[in-house]
């Protein structure tokens, strides 16, 4: 997958600040497990329930014997129905637990965060209004990141290999073909995280830009009216309102342009699957049953490297907003180095 900021897919400092990320990852893993399995199945119950109701035809195109009826293929569909309820509701279940993971991660990091600024001296070069931003607005865009980038990246990791395994077992041709193939999708995708990484943290600096400096202004609107500035204030908040707006729109270009790259590619290695088999099916080298099970399972491969392409870009604000975090954790507690923190004399 794409590595958020240029750095691993999963910040270790994440890790070890936030228990609750660990027990996320654990989850995940499981759920991506059951999931491959179920992909796997679900292709397989779905080929051979086409295969089976389709009639056989000769070499002269004479029909030779008719399809199964539903009294045969009664069990397959009802296994393809299981399959599909089953994998709505693993779904719906993983995304849900990731959301109560995601809140427990953001609350231990909010917590670190509010005892860091009650121990430490205040930073000179940040604003209060850029620190209530971070707390809040900041660590509110990880939900993204936990809930729906972090269970993609193991389908990413998990689903591939399985689907390669199994494509290798069935028809070795194919599975060259896929295996050639996969690996374009994360080098794309990792240069275009290399191109958005700059975007996203101008992005992230000007939102805190905006935040703080529209609370500074708040606080200090009456003396702002007291001595008729507050005009002059408000056109440097829309100035700074206009650059977050063009740093946002130029973010969500190259979002939906490296959406199209994915999907072109992932379109073209499936339309490679679909031909040799096509080829090799019309000449009699390959029977219709094991065809229709490799060209159901080649999409399944491209399809978890493609979401995670798309979820990248949703969670990068988030991981934007921790890294400054962590960078406020980091920082001496003095406010310069070789600084101490007050001692406080006694708990809050």
């Amino acid at each position: 997958g794409v590595p958020p900021a240029g750095g691993p897919p999963v910040d270790p400092r994440l890790l070890r600040t936030a228990s609750a990320v660990r027990v996320h990852l654990a989850v995940a893993a499981v759920c991506g497990v059951a999931a491959t399995g179920l992909i796997l199945a679900q292709a397989w119950l779905v080929s051979r329930v086409v295969a089976g109701a389709t009639p056989s035809f000769g070499l002269d195109g004479a029909r030779t014997g008719p399809g199964a009826g539903l009294d045969t293929l009664a069990w397959l569909v009802g296994g393809v129905a299981v399959v599909a309820v089953a994998r709505a509701l693993l779904s719906y279940g993983a995304e849900s637990a990731a959301l109560r993971s995601a809140a427990r991660a953001k609350s231990q990091l909010r917590m670190q965060l509010v005892r860091r600024l009650a121990l430490a001296a205040p930073d000179p070069r940040r604003s209060s209004g850029e620190i209530v931003t971070l707390a809040t607005r900041g660590l509110d865009a990880l939900d993204d990141y936990f809930a729906r980038y972090l269970p993609q990246l193991v389908l990413a990791v998990l689903v591939p290999v399985a689907v390669l395994v199994v494509v290798a077992d069935a028809d070795w041709i194919s599975a060259v073909v896929i295996a050639v193939t996969l690996p374009l999708i994360p080098l794309f995708m990792a240069l275009v995280g290399m191109h958005t990484r700059a975007r996203t943290d101008r992005q992230w600096r000007l939102l805190s830009r905006l935040g703080g400096h529209f609370l500074d202004v708040v606080q200090g609107l009456p003396t702002l009216a007291l001595f008729r500035r507050a005009q002059v204030v408000a056109g440097k908040v829309r100035e700074t309102t206009d650059a977050h707006r063009h740093a946002m729109t130029g973010t969500l270009r190259v979002a939906f342009l490296s959406a199209f790259v994915l999907e072109v590619l992932a379109t073209l290695a499936v339309a490679l699957v679909a031909v040799e088999v096509g080829l090799r099916l019309l000449y009699g080298d390959l029977d219709y049953a094991t065809a229709l099970f490799v060209l159901v399972l080649a999409p399944e491969a491209y399809l978890p490297l493609r979401e995670v392409g798309a979820r990248f870009h949703a969670s990068m604000e988030g991981v934007a907003a921790a890294r400054q975090v962590f960078a406020e954790l980091d920082r001496p507690a003095g406010g310069a180095p070789g600084g101490t923190a007050p001692v406080p004399a006694a708990d809050p």
